[in-house]
């Protein structure tokens, strides 16, 4: 039984560098650091696996981390990965300007203490090779993206053709990824009817479903205000005394909601659902960006509970 189920007694922030983990743990403060191999994870789980109800902290640092949120699911050890920024903001409200890696390590495991964060769901090696495939088809994505933009503005003929070539190689590496995705995410019986509930909804295309999958596991297994807010998409208040600012997004998981934008943009044109929802905003007056993005919003609740309650799409009946 993992010694970090209950009430946690114990919060450990880790900060991940390249070299390093430097380690902090509240209450007493006791710092360690392990250097960031296989050798140095092993002791480092070793050591937390001596202590009562442990909850580790760590920054999402766009992969650094995934070893050690690995062998922290591999032990049992509970795990928070949470959004840099949202650590920084604290670290700021509680004096803590100075930055150094223990002092980073001090802050986390303080966010720890003071705001509890929800440990995530371990992850299988099959979730996270899954998850995996989905960010590397990402990147490349985003590669094609920069060199078509750099190709309209080059005049060189061999710098034109070297683009073209790369466009090319990225699109053929993009399909095998894609195609490595659909038959991993065919092995998983759970995954296969998901995608099946998902794959229904006008607007929500395999991309989207593969991102949805292997990124954001807990679709379905929480409420639609945490689900949103775990995404970013949940507008936050802004206000101040007599000053009432709008409502704003910000945190959460970027690739996720990169990918749901552009489900939605087609959604609100396909979806019925989406599309009045949508053009009730717009005549109530509301921006097109907010409008676009509650519509996101709006989406995203939908998949979660269909997810959660097990239940196919269904468009609205007209009256």
């Amino acid at each position: 039984m993992s010694k970090s189920l209950g009430q946690p007694e114990s919060f450990v922030g880790v900060d991940v560098s390249e070299a390093r983990l430097d380690v902090c743990v509240l209450p007493g403060g006791a710092r360690a650091s392990f250097a960031h191999d296989r050798r140095g994870l092993a002791r480092l789980v070793g050591w937390l696996a001596s202590m009562a109800q442990v909850l580790v902290v760590v920054e999402a640092t766009g992969g650094l981390e995934r070893a050690l949120t690995h062998a922290l699911d591999q032990a049992g050890i509970a795990v928070a990965v949470v959004n840099p920024r949202q650590v920084r903001d604290f670290a700021r409200a509680a004096g803590l300007l100075a930055k150094t890696d223990q002092l980073d390590a001090y802050a986390l495991a303080l966010y720890g203490e003071r705001l509890r964060p929800a440990p995530r769901r371990p992850r299988s090696a099959a979730d996270q090779a899954l998850a995996a495939l989905v960010l590397r088809r990402r990147q490349l994505a985003q590669l094609i993206e920069a060199d078509r933009n750099r190709l309209r503005r080059a005049a060189e003929p061999l710098v034109r053709a070297s683009l073209e070539a790369h466009v090319g190689w990225l699109k053929a590496a993009i399909a095998g990824l894609e195609d490595a995705i659909e038959k991993r995410l065919a092995t998983s019986t759970n995954w296969q009817a998901r995608a099946t509930l998902l794959t229904a909804v006008p607007g929500v295309g395999k991309v989207t479903v593969a991102t949805l999958i292997g990124l954001l596991p807990e679709l379905g297994q929480i409420s639609g205000k945490a689900i949103a807010a775990l995404v970013g998409v949940a507008p936050f208040a802004r206000d101040s005394g007599l000053l009432k600012g709008r409502r704003t997004i910000w945190g959460g998981r970027r690739q996720v909601r990169d990918v749901l934008y552009m489900a939605t943009l087609v959604a609100v044109r396909h979806n019925p659902q989406l599309t009045s929802f949508y053009a009730a905003l717009l005549a109530a007056g509301k921006p097109k960006k907010l409008a676009l993005t509650a519509a996101m919003r709006k989406l995203l609740t939908v998949l979660n509970a269909m997810l959660r309650d097990g239940t196919p799409w269904r468009a609205p009946q007209s009256t």
